[in-house]
């Protein structure tokens, strides 16, 4: 049963990470020219990167930390246009013309990888395959075939099944299946496209750090290592670190976690459920010669550092799902992953604001980021280059969203308002609680407390160093809470992530948290 075994310390890392080298391109040391730069070095940025590099432009690609080492980097790995149950209510909401358009460019970032894959003879274990969403539960089997008739008339290769390759599909009451979709390994086919992004008058600037964008002509990007001048600035940080369009209020983050396997089954197919949280599954390719084929799976998607079980009990129940339904031998890796969704389930593709008439924006991707992002890559190199795209109407970040998505916005926002409120009660009655003991944790745990009337993130390590931070996000000034499995502080109310010694692992916070002495 879930939890009925004893917390252990988990080691979390990406298989996808630790299947390939660390990159070292330079720093930024002095101010640069280009014609586009680029900020952020994951699959959107490097997608457009590339893109814009092969039609003339010389690029500068800015990102933070490594490059294909944060989001990009903690991917299920699906390239696939089969997002859910997506079309039926695109085509109810936006029209069955936007709709297509949506279907397309994501069938269209499928393809433009496995050519590239092709013409550049990348080695990243690509093989099409089929998708799948899936019920277990027959109430939604009637979704899933309005579903399929919809998909088919935007010209998808789409159909209603009743089996299954699944090895528990005597559970599985129907499904959805997309043919010709993809699986790859994300990191091998990202670091040679980066590659070929580097030089000749382009280049990738690593552990540099963008702070600011001053629009303009031309505009320049202000980073903690200098100045980026150029014609078009791409703003391709998962969450946009310059945001003068209010994008923290349109768009939610959700963590899920995912365990990579070795299981007697073989499987073939890529799976997603309609369950609430969704489970995910996939295989991939052996890992080098003489390698097994890894199963991944996963779930438990949530909202970042809201009340629920720990980070730990939720791979714990992705172990106990993946138990459940395979034979396992092992597993090999544990990671999690963030995504954002905007509230509509459409991704912002294009001008990031109407006054920033040169600066544009790929987020919100919903979880379907390798397949979204690349297409994001693409639309926005011909906006760059053409001025148009004929998939930008329906991303277009200045969009009306539907009807339908006014609950979702008010939900949401009312979700943050009641983290930045209820976090500083709860800090206050910790702070009350531990009055006795000084408030300090046993040891491999962390708490939020008061210290000089400031909350004060509190995390004891094994060696029983108490290591203190504040507990305030500097995007927003909301109360971090603790993830235990991975030893962060995570941010509820838009998504950041900081180390337990306060240092920035995701924005949109571009401050760590202050450092506080004990």
């Amino acid at each position: 049963m879930p939890g009925s075994r004893p917390v252990e310390p988990m080691e979390t890392e990406s298989m996808w990470l630790a299947t390939t080298p660390t990159t070292d391109y330079p720093p930024l040391e002095e101010e640069t020219s280009v014609d586009v730069a680029v900020v952020g070095g994951g699959i959107t940025g490097l997608t457009a990167a590339i893109t814009l590099k092969k039609a003339g432009r010389t690029v500068a690609v800015i990102e933070s930390d490594r490059v294909v080492e944060s989001t990009t980097g903690h991917t299920t790995a699906k390239l696939t246009s089969q997002h859910g149950l997506i079309y039926e209510k695109l085509r109810s909401g936006f029209g069955e013309e936007k709709a297509k358009q949506y279907a397309d460019a994501n069938e269209a970032a499928i393809d433009e990888v496995g050519r590239r894959v092709e013409a550049d003879g990348i080695e990243c274990n690509f093989r099409r395959t089929s998708a799948y969403t899936y019920a277990t539960s027959s109430k939604d089997v009637q979704q899933l075939r309005e579903e399929a008739r919809t998909a088919r008339s935007v010209g998808l290769p789409a159909s209603f099944v009743t089996e299954t390759p699944l090895p528990f599909d005597d559970a599985v009451e129907g499904a959805v299946r997309f043919d010709d979709q993809a699986e790859f390994h994300p990191r091998r086919y990202l670091l040679s496209v980066a590659d070929s992004i580097h030089g000749d008058g382009s280049v990738i600037y690593e552990t540099t750090r963008a702070l600011d964008v001053e629009p303009g002509s031309p505009c320049r990007v202000e980073t903690e290592r200098g100045e980026v001048v150029a014609d078009d600035v791409v703003v391709a940080t998962h969450f946009p670190f310059f945001d003068r369009a209010g994008y923290f209020s349109r768009m939610h983050p959700h963590r899920a976690y995912l365990l990579a396997a070795r299981v007697e089954e073989s499987l073939e197919g890529m799976y997603y459920s309609t369950d609430s949280p969704p489970a995910t599954i996939r295989s991939h390719p052996a890992l080098g010669e003489g390698g097994e084929e890894l199963l991944i799976a996963g779930g438990q998607s949530h909202k970042p550092g809201l009340d629920g079980p720990e980070a730990s009990e939720r791979y714990r129940r992705c172990e106990d799902f993946l138990r459940e339904h395979f034979t396992v031998e092992s597993i090999e890796y544990r990671w999690s992953t963030m995504d954002y969704s905007s509230i509509d389930s459409v991704p912002f593709i294009g001008r990031i604001d109407p006054r920033s008439r040169r600066v544009y924006v790929g987020t919100g991707f919903n979880g379907w980021g390798m397949s979204g992002g690349t297409a994001a890559g693409l639309i926005l190199a011909d906006l760059i280059t053409d001025g148009d795209s004929p998939w930008a109407d329906v991303f277009d970040p200045q969009r009306l969203p539907p009807r339908s998505a006014a609950k979702s916005f008010l939900e949401e926002n009312a979700t943050v308002g009641g983290s930045f409120v209820g976090d500083r009660i709860k800090a206050l009655l910790a702070a009350l609680e531990g009055r006795g003991s000084n408030g300090v944790p046993e040891r491999g745990n962390a708490r939020v407390v008061r210290r000089a009337g400031r909350p004060t993130g509190l995390y004891r390590d094994e060696d029983g160093t108490v290591h203190a931070v504040s507990a305030i996000c500097p995007h927003m000034d909301c109360i971090v809470r603790w993830n235990d499995a991975e030893r962060t502080w995570d941010c509820p109310c838009h998504g950041s992530r900081f180390t337990y010694e306060g240092d920035v692992l995701s924005g949109p916070a571009l401050e760590g948290l202050l450092y506080r002495k004990r």
